[in-house]
């Protein structure tokens, strides 16, 4: 990021999981757990993984530019927002991210599936 003026090297495009504890108390209970749990969890976990992408999604992140009032903000802002006023339930917002979990997991499986071919071929078994 060195080749960026110094006034956009603060900026995050896309929601990142260590911003995840931040959107704790904007929901009810239910979603307090899914905080909580996800918070404690490594970045590379592949569920903070889910949620991230989840939230990517709610924020329409990848439609983010730097000039743009969005990322000026700030993704922690940008992520409230989302959250706040999304207008489905929390079993709905949670829904989301069980369904962005599910695409992670079939993504680390056939990863893990391509890898086991890879490997027999090399072995020469396949």
């Amino acid at each position: 990021m060195k080749e960026l003026p110094q006034v956009y090297q603060k900026y995050e495009l896309l929601f990142t999981p260590h911003l995840i504890a931040g959107l704790r108390d904007l929901r009810g209970d239910e979603w307090r757990e899914l905080i909580d749990h996800l918070a404690s969890l490594p970045e590379d976990d592949p569920d903070a993984l889910a949620f991230s992408m989840m939230m990517i999604r709610l924020n329409s992140c990848l439609t983010c530019e730097m000039d743009s009032y969005r990322a000026q903000r700030g993704c922690a802002l940008c992520a409230r927002q989302s959250v706040i006023s999304f207008k489905g339930t929390d079993k709905q917002l949670i829904r989301r991210y069980e369904k962005s979990r599910k695409e992670i997991e079939r993504y680390l499986k056939a990863r893990q599936e391509s890898r086991r071919e890879l490997v027999g071929q090399e072995c020469g078994t396949t």
